[in-house]
C-alpha cells in the first residue's frame, strides 16, 4: 500500500516541480495581477499569465499533455504559433478595427511610423555583435516594433525555439507603454515642443478610405513580398470595414475571430514559457535587447519628428513621433496623456493615430525585410 501510494505521488506535480516552475508560475500570477489590477493590455497578459500557469504544471512525460509532447491537445493548439497561423487572423481583426482617416488626411505624418522602424535594424545589429545567429537576432530586433503578432510570425518563420521569450518580452513591452514611453519622450522633447497644437485635419473621403488598402497593400507587398500574410489581412480586413457592403464579415473579423485568436495566440506563448526552456541565460538577453529595441524605437520616432520641424510648416508636435511604435492604440494614448500634462485642452490622439497606425504596416515590412534577407 505505501508502494502504491509512493508511485502515485511520484507522479503529482508536487513531486516533479523544479524551482523555475515556481519562478514561472510567479511570473504568470505577476502578468494576471498587472492585466486585472493595473489595467496593462489586459486581453494580452491575462491570457499569457494564465498560459503560464498552464505551462509549468509538471506533468509527468508520455501521458501526452505537455506543449512540447507531440501527441499532446496544448501541442496541436500550439501549431497555431509555431505555423504563424494566429498572427495573420489577428492582423485581419486589427485591419477590421483601424480608420486610417488621419493617414490619409495628412501622410507626412506616415514617415514617423517608418522612422521608429530604425529600432529594429539597431537591435539587429546589436543582437549580432552579442553573438546571435543572424535568424534570432532578426526575430529579437523586431521587438522594438512593438506589435507581438509580428514579433510571434517572425520568430515562427526563423528561430521558433525562441518563440517563448520573443513573444513574452514583445508583449510585455506593449503592455507597459504608458511607463516606458513618456520619461523617453519628455527626455528628447522641450515643453515648448510638447505645446505645439495640431492643425484639424482634413476631411477624407469614403473613397479614398475604399481605395487605400488595396493601393497600401500592392505598394507595400510588391516592396517587401514576405510581408503578405500579415499585411495582406491587414488590408483585407479593412476593406471589408471600409466596403460597407461586407459589414457582416467585417463584425466577425474585429470581434470573433481576433478574439479568438487572441485568446489561442496568448494562452499557448505563455504555455510555452515552461522553467526549463524559459530560464536561461538567452532569455535575459533578449528581454535587455528588447527593452533597448523599444528605447531605441521611441527616441528614433521623437528625434525624426524634431528633424521634420526644421522643413515644416506649421510644425508637428514632436510627440507624434513616439506613435511610430505599433503598439495600436496605446502609443497614441500615451502621446495624448503626455501633451495633455502640458495643456489639457491639447487634444493629440486622433493625430497620433496617423503614425500609430503605420508603425502596423512599418513593422510588418520590416518582418518581410528580415525574413527575406535570412531565406
Amino acid at each position: 500500500m505505501e508502494n502504491l501510494f509512493f508511485e502515485f505521488f511520484q507522479n503529482t506535480g508536487f513531486f516533479l516541480c523544479d524551482y523555475r516552475n515556481i519562478v514561472m508560475i510567479l511570473i504568470g500570477v505577476i502578468f494576471i495581477y498587472l492585466g486585472i489590477a493595473k489595467h496593462y493590455e489586459p486581453l494580452l497578459l491575462v491570457p499569457i499569465g494564465f498560459g503560464m500557469l498552464i505551462g509549468n504544471i509538471p506533468v509527468f512525460q508520455g501521458l501526452g499533455l505537455g506543449i512540447y509532447e507531440d501527441n499532446s491537445v496544448l501541442h496541436y493548439l500550439y501549431f497555431g504559433v509555431t505555423a504563424g497561423i494566429y498572427p495573420p487572423l489577428v492582423f485581419l481583426g486589427i485591419g477590421a478595427m483601424t480608420d486610417f482617416s488621419t493617414l490619409l488626411a495628412r501622410p507626412v505624418l506616415m514617415i514617423l511610423g517608418a522612422a521608429a522602424q530604425a529600432g529594429i535594424f539597431l537591435t539587429f545589429l546589436g543582437a549580432l555583435a552579442l553573438g546571435f545567429a543572424p535568424n534570432e537576432a532578426s526575430s529579437i530586433g523586431i521587438i522594438g516594433g512593438a506589435d507581438g503578432p509580428t514579433a510571434i510570425f517572425l520568430t515562427a518563420m526563423l528561430a521558433p525555439e525562441l518563440i517563448g521569450p520573443i513573444a513574452v518580452a514583445a508583449y510585455s513591452y506593449m503592455a507597459l507603454v504608458p511607463v516606458i514611453q513618456p520619461p523617453i519622450m519628455k527626455l528628447f522633447t522641450s515643453r515648448k515642443e510638447r505645446l505645439i497644437r495640431m492643425e484639424e485635419p482634413r476631411e477624407v473621403s469614403k473613397k479614398e478610405k475604399m481605395i487605400f488598402p488595396i493601393i497600401a497593400f500592392l505598394l507595400c507587398c510588391f516592396l517587401a513580398p514576405a510581408a503578405l500574410p500579415l499585411l495582406g489581412m491587414l488590408c483585407f480586413g479593412n476593406l471589408l470595414k471600409e466596403a460597407v457592403v461586407t459589414e457582416r464579415l467585417a463584425q466577425t473579423a474585429r470581434n470573433a475571430i481576433i478574439d479568438t485568436a487572441t485568446i489561442l495566440l496568448g494562452m499557448t506563448v505563455g504555455a510555452s514559457t515552461q522553467g526549463d526552456v524559459f530560464l536561461t541565460s538567452q532569455s535575459v538577453y533578449i528581454f535587455v535587447l528588447g527593452a533597448f529595441s523599444f528605447s531605441i524605437a521611441t527616441a528614433c520616432g521623437l528625434i525624426f519628428a524634431k528633424f521634420m520641424n526644421l522643413f515644416l510648416k506649421p510644425k508637428i508636435n514632436p510627440l507624434l513621433g513616439a506613435a511610430g511604435v505599433s503598439a495600436v492604440p496605446d502609443s497614441a494614448r500615451v502621446v495624448q496623456m503626455v501633451g495633455q500634462e502640458e495643456d489639457p485642452t491639447n487634444f493629440l490622439l486622433m493625430h497620433a493615430m496617423a503614425p500609430n497606425v503605420s508603425g502596423v504596416i512599418g513593422s510588418a515590412i520590416a518582418a518581410g525585410v528580415l525574413w527575406s534577407l535570412m531565406v
